[in-house]
């Protein structure tokens, strides 16, 4: 059984950016179609992070209470399903994990539909503005372009 919001558990172990140790972040892709997840995969991963997946909100809230997530790429509509629904838990949760939203119109405004992202990314999205939103969110731009990746 999935936590919820009210639970006293909060999601995963996201204490801040993630880039110490060798150890790669890893990034929660959250999303119902198999072809996006594994393009997010592959490339975030010859990037450096580590990727988990899911292909619905039941299956991410699992993850989330499992894994030590640095960031989350949430898809808007997953199946049935708003990730406006998730993002709402997450931050009730763990206020500072940050969320990616991906969203199919590249022109929504966040602030009109109160939608509490870090960054929204409207489909299509480039490789480099996915793994760039990424690696600001996890810190871990800083430490490339300082050489120390």
């Amino acid at each position: 059984m999935s936590k919820r919001i009210g639970d006293k558990a909060g999601y995963g172990r996201y204490s801040g950016p993630v880039a110490t140790g060798g150890q790669r972040p890893v990034v929660l892709v959250v999303d119902d179609e198999p072809a996006i997840r594994l393009l997010c995969k592959v490339n975030l991963e010859l990037d450096g992070f580590r990727v988990v997946e899911a292909g619905s909100l039941d299956a991410a809230r699992a993850l989330l209470d499992s894994e030590p997530v640095a960031v989350v790429l949430l898809d808007m509509h997953v199946g049935l399903e708003r990730g406006e629904t998730l993002l709402d838990e997450i931050r009730g949760r763990e206020p500072r994990l940050p969320v990616v939203l991906v969203s199919g119109s590249g022109n929504i405004d966040t602030r009109e539909l109160k939608i509490d992202a870090d960054v929204v990314l409207g489909k299509p999205f480039t490789i480099d503005e996915l793994t760039g939103a990424v690696r600001t969110l996890t810190g871990a731009g800083v430490l490339r372009s300082a050489g120390l990746r």
